[in-house]
């Protein structure tokens, strides 16, 4: 355990390697986005979506471990650029569902190279699929552990 004095230090703190890491990461996705004129969060809403099209806001908000209010716009977008559509439920007018419109559908072919791209672009010497494939699940755990946190906080 560091003295008290070193607990402020820059590298004693979890969130910033995560912060840096994941920043990082949204860069090497991004020239492979801008061939399907997409951003990073506008990517993750599309993954939601083809692995299980038409969902309601409430549910790719809950996926995504995003606020709604930050999800309606990102929506919004994908909407004007033709990528999905948005209906209000007809069963309960309070629930917006989203399906991919046609465009969306037809991302989905060359977004699959992305993935390969990404994890190619990942290894190295230093670090091997196994090795990525362990630190994706122990985030994942992480993330697991800190919502049962955060929605404690509520």
């Amino acid at each position: 355990m560091p003295n008290p004095e070193e607990l402020l230090f820059l590298r004693n703190q979890l969130c910033f390697p995560l912060y840096a890491a994941s920043r990082m990461t949204t860069k090497i996705y991004a020239p492979h986005l801008q061939e399907l004129d997409l951003t990073y969060p506008q990517y993750l809403v599309m993954l939601v979506l083809w692995e299980k099209d038409e969902r309601s806001v409430n549910e790719i908000s809950k996926e995504l471990h995003l606020e709604t209010n930050t999800l309606t716009p990102l929506l919004k977008r994908l909407e004007a650029k033709g990528i999905i559509h948005r209906e209000r439920s007809q069963s309960d007018e309070r629930s917006v569902k989203i399906r991919l419109a046609q465009k969306g559908k037809d991302l989905h072919k060359p977004a699959l190279e992305i993935p390969g791209k990404i994890w190619s672009s990942f290894q190295s010497s230093e670090i091997d699929a196994k090795a990525l494939k362990d630190f994706q699940q122990s985030l994942f755990k992480l993330v697991d552990s800190l919502e049962g946190q955060v929605n404690s906080m509520k």
